[in-house]
């Protein structure tokens, strides 16, 4: 169907003009051109948002987002509550229901809006997911360049085999010039992110400019659709070894998933988003969108590599001080400069990795590694887990916040979101960890719980787990090694946690926690803590109606 034709049939769009699917070079100058709004508090609605590096059209973009849009407006997300869905989608606070009797209603005044305006909108095709079983059609519009040249990064073009592409496509209408009231519109504030399963559009409207609203929306989607279908779709990264043994490895912000599954001898299926189908694991898009703030180029060289390359997005670092940004070559940026959010971020296209797997597709992983760093320094550098231990953590989703990361915290702060992805994910939990669990039995796929947190105390008064440690502990949980037929193990006294004795290249009393904390009390103390903690999330989300048996 023709593009301008589907608009007018799907959105309503009359007299808008079009950009239909233009090259990352011309989306780049069109968004310096083009992309106004506010980037600082109190600001205009004309500033600048783009702009280049002295390495022009042939280096980033850098993007700079509305002040009160550096992350995902989880509060303002909703899914419009059609009554076929109202008992199928995981309604809480980041996944809102919105009143059926209001959409229609705003998408209307939201395309009167843009065809009252003669709206220029940039236009870019792509797909979600590259496995023909489960993927779909992905359309993006918006007012922005920018989002155009991320949906471009992200998402593949093309997916051979996908049948009938034109039935399952669905359209995102990015509109940051629409002002929500409301009273009116029926939302919580001026802005909104508002998923229609029905209609299979997603809307996003006023202060919404972040960059990830373009992934993380649709990804919500997919995390509902793929397990209707018997699917299992994962927020986690994925790669594979030399003799084909595939890994995933599930972890939130600062566990190390990106940096540990970016392994030179191991090649990249996908660094956060997989699907689990019959076949095997697929990465559902074609892009990275990785945290920079405080990037380590040594230990993460091929994202300091693609900060030079031409196509892709830096979000909402500054220019250095005294100095404009086409005075600045891209590796001069200050990557520790939090001075608009510590969420800066940076978008590329898979193909800056050297090392992906064909097709961004392999087998059925042999492996699966729940990550976490516990801030406390309780948890064990690695723990064994089989199929009910799995459903606990993998629905707990347990990591820390750091002392000082946030004004007024003083000690660790436990986080807990379920499948480690609980803002984006549609169904209740237990889907996911059903799913989860059949498959890793019927695949036989080893489980473990990873810490890459602190050992011998708490942050501020211990060590974080080396790094080496961290790898070997990996590597061999990958090879198989930690269960090893008459290996050996201890059962931790407080988590209830199967800890290895031994593992090849560490020493034993690294293994178990309570050995490298001086004060053996203070630890039982503490591990008392860190129970309850993980009881009383438990009961609070209510996992035990779910049919999630408790392990601790």
């Amino acid at each position: 169907m023709d593009v301008r034709h589907a608009l007018r049939v799907t959105l309503g769009l009359e007299t808008v003009r079009y950009r239909y699917g233009l090259s990352p070079s011309q989306l780049f100058h069109e968004a310096i051109a083009n992309d106004r709004g506010r980037v600082r508090t109190g600001g205009g609605e004309s500033e600048r948002k783009a702009f280049a590096t002295r390495l022009g059209v042939q280096g980033p973009l850098v993007f700079h987002t509305d002040p009160t849009c550096t992350g995902r407006p989880v509060q303002d997300t909703f899914a419009v509550a059609w009554p076929e869905y109202e008992e199928r989608v995981w309604w809480k606070d980041s996944l809102r229901r919105f009143d059926p009797d209001r959409f229609e209603p705003l998408l209307k005044r939201v395309t009167d809006h843009l065809n009252a305006s003669g709206a220029t909108l940039y236009v870019q095709d792509g797909c979600v997911g590259v496995d023909p079983a489960y993927a779909i059609p992905y359309r993006f519009v918006g007012e922005y360049a920018t989002h155009a040249l991320f949906a471009r990064n992200m998402f593949p073009r093309k997916v051979p085999g996908l049948v009938d592409p034109d039935a399952k496509r669905w359209t995102m209408l990015n509109v940051q010039s629409y002002r929500c009231d409301p009273r009116r519109d029926g939302t919580r504030s001026d802005r909104a992110v508002v998923i229609d399963f029905r209609s299979r559009i997603c809307l996003v409207v006023g202060r919404a400019d972040y960059c990830g609203i373009v992934k993380k929306t649709i990804f919500t989607v997919m995390n509902f659709l793929l397990p209707e279908a018997g699917h299992l779709s994962m927020h986690c990264s994925s790669n594979i070894g030399a003799r084909d043994d595939a890994a995933i490895m599930f972890g939130l912000s600062g566990t190390g998933k990106t940096t540990l599954s970016a392994d030179p001898n191991r090649r990249l299926i996908g660094d956060d988003e997989t699907g689990w189908t019959e076949r095997g694991l697929s990465n559902l898009e074609d892009g990275c969108y990785a945290k920079l703030i405080n990037l380590d180029k040594e230990a993460e060289p091929v994202i300091a590599s693609a900060l030079s390359m031409p196509g892709t997005i830096i979000e909402n670092v500054p220019s250095p001080r005294g100095r404009a940004f086409d005075d600045t070559d891209p590796q001069d940026l200050d990557l520790t400069d939090a001075s608009i959010t510590e969420n800066t971020r940076f978008s590329y296209p898979l193909t800056c990795n050297p090392n992906v797997a064909e097709g961004s597709r392999g087998g059925h992983p042999t492996t699966i590694v729940l990550l976490t760093a516990d801030a406390f320094g309780v948890l064990p550098p690695v723990s064994l887990l089989d199929g009910e231990d799995v459903m606990y953590h993998f629905v707990q989703g347990f990591t820390a916040k750091l002392a000082g990361t946030e004004v007024g915290l003083e000690e660790p702060e436990a986080t807990f979101s379920s499948c480690f992805g609980a803002p984006f994910m549609s169904h209740p939990p237990n889907v996911y960890a059903e799913l989860l669990r059949t498959k890793m039995e019927r695949h036989r796929a080893r489980c473990v719980l990873l810490n890459t947190g602190w050992s011998g105390g708490a942050v501020g008064k211990a060590d974080r787990m080396p790094i080496r440690l961290t790898r070997t502990l990996l590597g061999a949980a990958l090879d198989g090694r930690l269960h090893d037929e008459g290996a050996e193990y201890e059962t931790h006294p407080v988590l209830k946690l199967k800890m290895p004795k031994s593992c090849p290249g560490v020493d034993p009393k690294a293994l178990n926690p309570r050995a490298v904390w001086s004060d053996k009390e203070a630890y039982d103390a503490a591990a008392g803590r860190l129970r309850e903690m993980f009881r009383n999330n438990f009961e609070e989300k209510g996992f035990a109606c779910y049919g999630i048996r408790e392990a601790m």
